[in-house]
């Protein structure tokens, strides 16, 4: 716990006793913080929203079947092989949209990752565990 409050003609101590050192310098690397932290918020706002744009497509079945996500994580197209599109085989039909879903779904996450670490690298400095995974 932190004492900031003058006591006694001594300088302010946190909870064990050691001297802590306040001046406007502190104070104006915490505001310029706390506006970056404003811009990276904005930023990722910002690229959050136009994930809408960012696609990735899955196929399986050898092509004849694939599928297109968006970065919000909604399927936007599925495109079946007019061969699939037998009764005999509509189990494995369902079975290969599936699975182009599936592989579409992992390709945007890596595109999703990696357009959000182009929109705010450089923002913030390198915190050791700090993670902004998206």
């Amino acid at each position: 716990m932190l004492r900031a409050e003058k006591t006694q003609g001594r300088e302010p101590s946190d909870s064990s006793g050691n001297a802590l050192i306040y001046n406007s310098k502190h104070m104006f690397d915490m505001m310029k913080l706390m506006g970056k932290m404003k811009e990276v918020q904005s930023k990722i706002a910002e690229a959050k929203e136009n994930l809408v744009h960012l696609t990735a497509e899955g196929e399986s079945g050898g092509g004849m079947v694939h599928a297109t996500v968006n970065g919000h994580k909604q399927v936007v197209k599925v495109e079946i092989d007019p061969q699939l599109l037998k009764p005999e085989d509509q189990e494995m039909t369902q079975d290969l949209v599936v699975a182009a879903i599936n592989v579409a779904m992992e390709r945007v996450d890596e595109r999703v990752k990696a357009e959000m670490k182009k929109h705010t690298d450089g923002l913030l400095p390198n915190i050791p565990g700090l993670d902004l995974n998206f």
